[in-house]
């Protein structure tokens, strides 16, 4: 065996957690040319020679993190946007989920319906088709490598005069064939939001017609289910039967049960989908908190659940405040507070823990912070999704080992999204990388301050570049667009 080794970086005495959920071991690494070139265990007798060497004893190292479910379509070409998500580890993130996606719509100036002003305004959807797009990512450069998805509601703006119908036979033909010249140009699947309002008409039938532009080509179907309360086993089969009819891998996006009368159902949802994992490849994501954000609507709002104002387009001056607060002060109820202050955003407290605990622990669970970075007031996700996991999860309470919790965020999501050569710590794998400290990672947002940095992220290294140091941002261009290839 060869112990003998000439690196651009040599990392030594770190704690190395491989990303395969094995234990951590002690040991050095060697990068070069934005490769892994040598992982050595301590016991192993190396001679090295490197333009730069890093002591990191005291320090775990780790495949940098890969965030399954976020909304930076179009923060990734901002550095200080991104931050956030390097700021917690994050090297690689998948954008155009829930069915929104900036290609292939162009707006000319209208305002873009909602869900799709979680992504900015107007002016934004300025790609009209995924070449374009991936000409500026390339032309700006992004600090974070890119996965992407092109969403439904998306194509159905695109090519249909009304989307409060099904489409019909044309109009899906027309939508399969923007799907597959967008794979064809680079991107890696297809994103349903089958809650919201521009794709809710969509029929199974309608969905898995453009799915089936994967088949042959390759891809991954992710969906916001349409329901995820009380129907939301009836929406886990429509979401099955879609995926094995299309001939296409399934992840279900941020799984959870909502509303007080459905805690306690992942029990139902999980068996639900083991029973279907010997015919479908099939995972789920999920985040770390008992509340989710999305788009203020009148009819997820009752008196009784707890909602935070995250934006408010009419109402500015109240984003940060309980929608219960604002309704009292405004003497309505808060269906009507709610319909003032729309267009806006909400945090919606309507999960319960132990469900929170039950689906972390499940082998076929992975990350996504699903973090909305447009949002005046975000929900704490944005900023402490990936310290949250390791530091309280699985360091103060023991839900899952470390290494359970970091194979989520790096091999387990690189498999599920067909991520040759990364997520994993091995010769031959991209050097995405993230450096922190094992004993004091933890994340600091909160609800009334959600735009906290987590504590404990020493370095992250993008395809073999310091993309930030000790907080402070560095190489601001080494991400790449990143393809899914599932042969």
């Amino acid at each position: 065996m060869n112990n003998r080794f000439q690196v651009e970086f040599h990392f030594r005495n770190a704690l190395i957690f491989d990303g395969d959920g094995a234990e951590p071991f002690k040991g050095d690494i060697g990068i070069s040319d934005g490769k892994i070139d040598f992982v050595a265990p301590a016991s192993e007798c190396i001679e090295v020679i490197s333009d730069k060497e890093y002591d990191l004893a005291g320090m775990a190292l780790a495949p940098g993190f890969i965030d399954a479910h976020t909304h930076d379509d179009h923060a990734v070409f901002d550095p200080t946007k991104i931050y956030p998500k390097l700021s917690q580890g994050v090297t690689t993130i998948v954008a155009g989920n829930c069915g929104i996606s900036l290609p292939p719509l162009t707006l000319n100036g209208q305002m873009p319906p909602p869900p799709l002003n979680l992504l900015g305004n107007s002016g934004l959807f300025k790609f009209p088709n995924m070449a374009s797009y991936r000409k500026s990512l390339a032309k700006n450069g992004h600090a974070v490598n890119l996965v992407y998805l092109i969403g439904h509601s998306s194509l159905r703006i695109k090519v249909m005069n009304d989307v409060t119908r099904e489409a019909n036979s044309e109009e899906i033909r027309l939508m399969h064939n923007l799907l597959t010249q967008a794979l064809n140009e680079g991107a890696s699947g297809f994103s349903t939001g089958l809650f919201y309002p521009p794709n809710e008409a969509a029929s199974e039938e309608e969905v898995v017609g453009v799915a089936s532009a994967m088949k042959n080509h390759g891809g991954i179907y992710t969906t916001h289910m349409r329901d995820e309360g009380d129907d939301v086993i009836k929406s886990i089969d429509e979401s099955l039967s879609t995926a094995k009819k299309a001939g296409v891998p399934l992840l279900i996006s941020h799984h959870k049960c909502t509303g007080r009368q459905n805690w306690g159902r992942t029990r139902e949802t999980l068996q639900l989908l083991e029973e279907h994992r010997p015919s479908l490849p099939l995972n789920f994501d999920i985040y770390p908190y008992t509340a989710g954000s999305t788009i203020l609507q009148e009819d997820q709002v009752s008196e009784e659940t707890r909602i935070m104002v995250t934006w408010s387009k009419t109402h500015p001056e109240r984003t940060g405040q309980e929608l219960g607060d604002i309704a009292r002060e405004w003497e309505v109820s808060c269906k009507e507070a709610a319909r003032r202050l729309k267009p806006a955003g909400a945090i919606y407290f309507q999960m319960h823990e132990e469900d929170v605990h039950r689906l972390l622990k499940s082998d076929i669970a992975i990350i996504g912070s699903d973090g909305i970075p447009e949002d005046e007031h975000p929900h704490p996700r944005l900023w402490g999704t990936f310290p949250r996991i390791i530091g309280h999860y699985a360091r103060e309470l023991g839900l899952l080992t470390m290494s359970e919790a970091i194979n989520k965020m790096t091999g387990l999501p690189a498999k599920v999204f067909g991520l040759g050569k990364r997520g994993r710590i091995a010769p031959g794998h991209f050097a995405d990388l993230v450096i922190f400290d094992p004993k004091t990672i933890i994340d600091k947002a909160d609800y009334d301050n959600p735009k906290v940095p987590s504590e404990g992220i020493n370095a992250v290294w993008v395809n073999g570049k310091e993309a930030l140091n000790s907080g402070s941002i560095g190489v601001s261009n080494a991400g790449r667009l990143l393809q899914s290839d599932f042969s």
